[in-house]
């Protein structure tokens, strides 16, 4: 019996970026992947994709990356995730600064027979910013 969507997408996280199998990536992904908000430097498809995951777990390799509750809807998945790590190697040309981060966000997957075709990552980067000490933290509220 084939995996559900969501089912997959949680595999694809577990395995390629909480694990590390990068290249278990085409597994879960298509080649010509279209990421609607990549991240700073993100190139384009599968090849994209895999460095930029490179980049997260050169910059927390101890990351851990935790679906929290997902939503099905036809082809489609949105995924509430958070992630943890500590920053023990550069990342955005950040040099390690050895704090330890929780950053949410959700992420809204496409997939066409089993992989993911097309893909929005919403993420909390100013948040990831602030508590890695690039951004001064917010005022408390008045």
């Amino acid at each position: 019996m084939a995996q559900d969507n969501a089912t997959i997408v949680r595999s694809f996280v577990d395995e390629v970026i909480t694990r590390g199998n990068i290249e278990a990536a085409a597994e879960y992904v298509w080649e010509d992947v279209v990421e609607q908000v990549p991240l700073p430097g993100q190139g384009p498809g599968l090849d994209g994709l895999k460095d930029i995951i490179r980049a997260m777990r050169a910059g927390f390799p101890d990351i851990v990356f935790s679906i929290q509750e997902q939503i099905t809807e036809n082809d489609k998945v949105a995924s509430r995730f958070e992630w943890t790590g500590t920053h023990d190697g550069t990342f955005l040309g950040i040099p390690a600064t050895g704090r330890r981060v929780r950053v949410w966000g959700i992420v809204f997957d496409r997939l066409e027979d089993g992989r993911i075709k097309d893909t929005r990552i919403l993420m909390d980067g100013l948040g990831l910013m602030a508590q890695l000490g690039v951004l001064p933290p917010p005022p408390p509220p008045a």
